[in-house]
């Protein structure tokens, strides 16, 4: 018997597509990523570039949750989109990964504008989707001159295991703040202390997970070891800026808990390639932050 060889032609067409998909993702997952991307740098004034930034971001589809300076010279841009936003509510505590960080900062007469890198964060958070999408809508915006933070980078399977070094936590090993009696309480809650500042906080943004119980706050911290502008003027010394780091994540859940990265994995994961000196040097910055979280929070 004689076969047609359109079936083979068939056949082969699928196993060459699937071998080609099959090596897409051993490439993405062999992939050296850095945490954030500079978008451009040049002359100019802080204010007048954040002004521009905001209108590239809203017409690319991006929502402003929040602009504030934590200390002179930088303006931050807290920005979500739908896609951030379904991504968030696809994972377990994915409302970490909801915002993305963008910084107008003035670096050696220039105005560097860079912003935390999508798909690390997506990896570093262990969520579902690898927010590539939302990378494309950044780079349109703002465009991608160069990935930095990290001089060697790494690849997702070693983020989604990150932690600084042995003994140090991963992203699993949270600390709960609080605890309240409904998800709604504690939304309540968190936003009231906040926003009057206890703990030498300042209440930044607010970010609801469409379809979820949960809800991501930004909090910058102005007072003792773990304010802002003191750990940023020790850590934050390279040509390139990691302002974007900044704000602070407190995580309300559905089950009514408050929750905080572990200092030593949000800042690590931020500055991943800190010297063990300077890490010393900030050594009472995550139990500080977390104090002021916690004092902010709390009932």
């Amino acid at each position: 018997m004689f076969y047609s060889a359109k079936p083979v032609s068939v056949l082969a067409r699928s196993l060459s597509f699937a071998l080609l998909l099959s090596a897409a993702a051993v490439a993405q997952a062999g992939e050296k990523l850095k945490p954030y991307v500079l978008g451009s740098q040049g002359a100019g004034e802080v204010a007048a570039k954040a002004a521009e930034v905001k209108t590239a971001l809203t017409d690319q589809g991006f929502e402003i949750a929040a602009q504030y300076s934590p200390y002179a010279g930088t303006e931050i841009l807290v920005v979500s989109n739908d896609a951030t936003k379904k991504n968030a509510a696809l994972s377990d505590f994915g409302g970490y990964g909801v915002a993305q960080r963008v910084a107008v900062s003035k670096a050696d007469a220039q105005v560097q504008v860079s912003y935390t890198n999508p798909v690390w964060m997506a990896n570093a958070y262990r969520m579902q989707g690898d927010m590539q999408d939302v990378a494309g809508k950044l780079k349109a915006a703002l465009g991608a001159s160069q990935a930095f933070g990290s001089e060697d980078g790494k690849n997702a399977d070693d983020l989604r295991e990150y932690h600084y070094m042995m003994m140090m936590p991963y992203f699993d090993d949270q600390v709960e703040l609080a605890a309240y009696g409904s998800y709604e309480a504690a939304v309540k809650a968190v936003d009231a202390g906040l926003s009057a500042g206890k703990g030498g906080t300042k209440k930044v943004f607010q970010i609801d997970i469409p379809g979820k119980k949960e809800t991501l706050f930004g909090a910058a911290i102005s007072k003792g070891e773990g304010a802002d502008a003191g750990i940023m003027k020790i850590i934050d010394t390279g040509k390139l800026k990691h302002a974007a780091h900044l704000p602070y994540d407190v995580l309300v859940t559905a089950d009514g808990k408050v929750y905080m990265l572990h200092g030593k994995f949000r800042i690590a994961q931020s500055f991943p390639d800190l010297g063990m000196g300077s890490f010393m040097e900030i050594s009472g910055a995550p139990d500080a932050i977390e104090e002021a979280l916690s004092a902010a929070v709390s009932k």
